[in-house]
């Protein structure tokens, strides 16, 4: 049976003893995923209306701006599931908002980027623009990389308690 957890008014998430830790871990990277998916949605896009290239290549610019937004959706995220359940709103909350997020979202990029590399580069030769749906699809490839290889960080993290539970 659930147990409620609650403070300061606010209904934060619902954990029970007996459920697996592999469920556990899959909401939490789900979690981190969603950071991850708005935070390359909005670089991708960014970097396609601006043009921005790196030795001729949109593929590099994509990586750094696409990482800095999901990382900044990802700590808002955890900011926010993180206050409520402790009851607290402070900077030492998105300190440790940061810390959850940054070793998860990164495992979690490393697949997306590395099948990224992938498919820009050795399958369509970087003539693969993003403004088309094969791109939108291979991009969905790559999240679901992406999840696998951050479920390892994520149990660690969650076994650390370093990651809350329901995150």
């Amino acid at each position: 049976m659930a147990d409620e957890v609650e403070h300061s008014g606010h209904q934060a998430c619902h954990t029970s003893s007996e459920r697996p830790m592999f469920a556990t871990v899959t909401v939490g990277v789900c979690h981190c995923g969603a950071g991850c998916l708005l935070g390359d949605v909005v670089g991708e896009w960014l970097v396609y209306g601006t043009g921005a290239r790196i030795n001729r290549e949109s593929l590099w610019p994509a990586f750094l701006i696409d990482y800095a937004f999901a990382l900044l959706f990802g700590i808002i995220f955890q900011y926010f599931s993180i206050a409520p359940m402790s009851g607290d709103y402070s900077l030492r909350t998105v300190w440790r908002a940061f810390k959850a997020d940054v070793l998860s979202l990164t495992s979690f990029q490393i697949g997306l980027y590395g099948w990224m590399a992938i498919y820009q580069l050795a399958i369509f030769d970087g003539k693969l623009e993003m403004n088309t749906a094969t791109y939108w699809w291979m991009m969905q490839i790559g999240m679901f990389l992406g999840h696998w290889t951050a479920v390892p960080m994520n149990y660690w993290l969650i076994a650390k308690k370093i990651k809350e539970p329901c995150a």
